[in-house]
């Protein structure tokens, strides 16, 4: 898995009013759970570039006076208006400890339905799992070249080592639908 340096100030206060003064400053009230304590810090807002604004997942290396923690992004508030970044929670990442994140899925290869007129659809971009972190894949591969027009793939179709998938096993992930054209082809259709 991907890993991206981040540095954070700790917050002196904690309320609405020092949240304001951080966001006027450019910066991003920010809050660290999963360890013994929680700590609150602010981290400059256009340091979240390379790590919300990417179709990949990443471990981040936090450091926040002094103290380094190997974190994931566990959730992100957006303004409703202007999409700036209010808030963002990251969960320690403890060794030994399973984490729970969504991981971007990759489509490789050609598949045989697609070549003959039918449509890929993608039902996820990305799907939940739970594994250890030095487990996490980058992505997950799917191969398309075995589907045929109607053919399907359901998250159970999709087997990873040492990682669980979190999504229903019976979710479709994708699929080739027919296209008007290929239906027409298609012998003993009305």
């Amino acid at each position: 898995m991907k890993t991206v340096s981040m540095s954070g100030s700790l917050r002196e206060n904690v309320g609405k009013k020092d949240a304001k003064k951080n966001r006027a400053e450019g910066k991003v009230p920010c809050v660290l759970y999963g360890g013994k304590d929680e700590v609150h810090f602010s981290v400059t807002e256009k340091d979240f570039g390379p790590v919300i604004f990417t179709p990949y997942a990443h471990l981040i290396n936090l450091t926040i006076a002094g103290k380094e923690y190997q974190t994931i992004l566990q959730d992100v508030q957006y303004h409703p208006v202007t999409d700036k970044i209010l808030h963002v929670d990251f969960l320690e990442v403890l060794p030994g400890k399973p984490v729970v994140i969504s991981i971007p899925i990759r489509i490789e290869g050609v598949s045989e339905g697609v070549l003959r007129g039918g449509k890929l659809v993608k039902k996820f971009r990305k799907l939940k799992v739970k594994a250890l972190p030095k487990d996490l894949p980058d992505e997950i591969k799917i191969n398309i070249s075995p589907l045929d027009i109607n053919d399907i793939v359901k998250v159970s179709d999709i087997v990873l080592d040492n990682v669980i998938l979190l999504d229903a096993p019976s979710s479709l992930v994708l699929t080739v639908l027919p296209t008007r054209a290929v239906e027409a082809e298609v012998p003993g259709k009305k």
